[in-house]
C-alpha cells in the first residue's frame, strides 16, 4: 500500500513539471529584437547636451567643391623689377630716393660725377667749334662758287675753276655733316649718363627707369663707385607674384591659368583676385616641392613685399551629393556611423558608406536620407555611452 502511494506522487510531479508554461517563438523574437533595438541607441538628456555642445545638423543634398590651399608670401615680379648703376666710374654728389620711396618713371634717384663725361663735354664742345668754324668757311665759298659760276658762263674765266670752286663748297658742306655727326654721338653717350648737353658738365643724373617704389639703395654722398655698381633698385607692385611652395602630390590638381584667391591676415574679410601665372618644371631634391607663382594686381599697393598670403585655387573635382559635417562620422566596431536623432533625447546609430570628403563635408553613399538630423558636434561622448564607457574629452 506504501508504494503505492509513493508511486502516485511521482507520477503526479512529473505531470505538474510538464505542465510549466513555455515561451512562445514570437514572444522570443519580440524581446531580442527590442534589445537589439536598445543597443542601436543612444539616450542624452538635454542637461547633458548643453554641457557638451551638443549640435545637430540636416543631411542635405549639397555641391562639394574642392580647393586647394597653400601659404605664399608676396614678391615683386621679377621683370618689374630694374637695377639702376652707372656705366662709368664717379662720384655720387647728392642721394635723392631712399628706400621706400615712391618714384616717378625718369625721376633723379642721385646726382653723379660722372669722370667720363668731362671728357665728352670737352668732345663736345670741340665739335660745336669746329662746326662753327665749317660753317664760316661755307658763306665765302659758297658766293665763289656762284662767281666762278657766272664768269664761266660769259666765258670771262674758265669752266675748271667754277668746278674747283664747287667741289671746295661740296667738301666744306661734307665736313660739317661729318661733325654733326659726332657731335649727334657725343649727346647721345652724354645722354646715356644722364646729361643732355656739355652745359651741365660732368654731374650726370642716376634717373629711375619706370615708376615703382625704391627696394635698395646701397650708396651714400660721396661715394666712388665703379661702372656696374648697384646703385638703387626699383621695383614695379602695381603687380605682384604670391609665391608658394607646393608638394610634388598636389602639382596635379593646378594648372597654368586658373584663378587664385588670395587673403591676407592684414585685410581678413577681403579677397585678391589672381591666376596661376607660373608652375616651376624643377622638383627641390630636398622639401619635394616645386614652385609656383600667382600673379595679382596690386594697384592701391595694400600688398607689401614678404607679406604672408594665403592661396586658394578651386580644382576640377565638383559634384552634388548627400554630406554631412565630417566631425558627424564616427568609427563603432571597424564601420562608419552617425548618430540619427529620434527625439530630443534618443539618437539611433546608423552605419553608413562614406564617400570623398571636401573641406569639412564628407560625402555619405548609402545609409542616410536627406533631411535626416545627424549629431554634427559631440558625437564622440554619444559613442563613448554607446560603448558603456565615461563621456570623452574630444569631439
Amino acid at each position: 500500500m506504501k508504494n503505492f502511494v509513493v508511486l502516485f506522487l511521482l507520477l503526479g510531479s512529473i505531470l505538474l513539471s510538464g505542465c510549466k508554461h513555455k515561451p512562445e517563438p514570437d514572444e522570443t523574437k519580440t524581446s531580442e529584437a527590442e534589445t537589439i533595438e536598445k543597443k542601436n541607441e543612444v539616450e542624452m538628456l538635454l542637461p547633458a547636451q548643453g554641457h557638451i555642445g551638443l549640435k545637430v545638423a540636416a543631411a542635405n543634398i549639397t555641391a562639394l567643391n574642392e580647393y586647394f590651399r597653400a601659404v605664399g608670401t608676396v614678391q615683386p615680379i621679377d621683370s618689374r623689377v630694374a637695377e639702376v648703376s652707372p656705366l662709368s666710374r664717379g662720384r655720387i654728389v647728392e642721394v635723392k630716393a631712399k628706400v621706400g620711396d615712391r618714384v616717378r618713371a625718369g625721376q633723379t634717384l642721385a646726382l653723379f660725377d660722372n669722370l667720363e663725361a668731362i671728357d665728352l663735354s670737352a668732345q663736345e664742345q670741340s665739335a660745336r667749334a669746329e662746326i662753327a668754324k665749317l660753317n664760316a668757311q661755307l658763306v665765302p665759298a659758297t658766293r665763289q662758287t656762284e662767281r666762278s659760276r657766272h664768269l664761266a658762263d660769259i666765258g670771262a674765266s674758265p669752266e675748271k675753276e667754277a668746278e674747283s670752286s664747287k667741289a671746295e663748297e661740296q667738301g666744306i658742306r661734307a665736313s660739317i655733316e661729318s661733325q654733326q655727326a659726332v657731335l649727334r654721338g657725343i649727346q647721345q653717350r652724354l645722354h646715356r649718363y644722364g646729361a643732355t648737353s656739355s652745359a651741365e658738365g660732368s654731374i650726370t643724373a642716376l634717373k629711375a627707369p619706370f615708376s615703382g617704389v625704391v627696394t635698395k639703395a646701397p650708396v651714400s654722398s660721396g661715394e666712388v663707385i665703379e661702372p656696374g655698381r648697384e646703385t638703387f633698385t626699383v621695383a614695379d607692385l602695381s603687380r605682384v607674384w604670391v609665391q608658394a611652395e607646393v608638394y610634388e602630390k598636389d602639382l596635379g590638381r593646378i594648372r597654368l591659368g586658373q584663378d587664385a584667391s588670395i587673403r591676407v591676415d592684414t585685410y581678413p574679410n577681403e579677397t585678391f583676385g589672381g591666376r596661376v601665372a607660373y608652375i616651376s618644371d624643377v622638383l627641390d631634391p630636398q622639401t619635394r616641392t616645386a614652385r609656383v607663382r600667382c600673379e595679382v594686381d596690386n594697384r592701391d599697393m595694400r600688398l607689401k613685399t614678404d607679406m604672408f598670403a594665403n592661396i586658394e585655387l578651386p580644382t576640377r573635382f565638383s559634384k552634388q551629393t548627400l554630406a554631412v559635417p565630417s566631425s558627424a562620422l564616427q568609427e563603432v566596431e571597424g564601420k562608419n556611423v552617425v548618430f540619427v536623432q529620434l527625439a530630443p533625447t534618443r539618437f539611433e546609430v546608423r552605419p553608413v558608406e562614406k564617400g570623398v570628403t571636401v573641406n569639412d563635408l564628407t560625402e555619405v553613399v548609402s545609409g542616410l536620407k536627406p533631411g535626416e538630423q545627424v549629431v554634427s558636434q559631440g558625437a564622440f561622448h554619444l559613442k563613448s555611452i554607446l560603448a558603456g564607457g565615461e563621456l570623452g574629452d574630444q569631439d
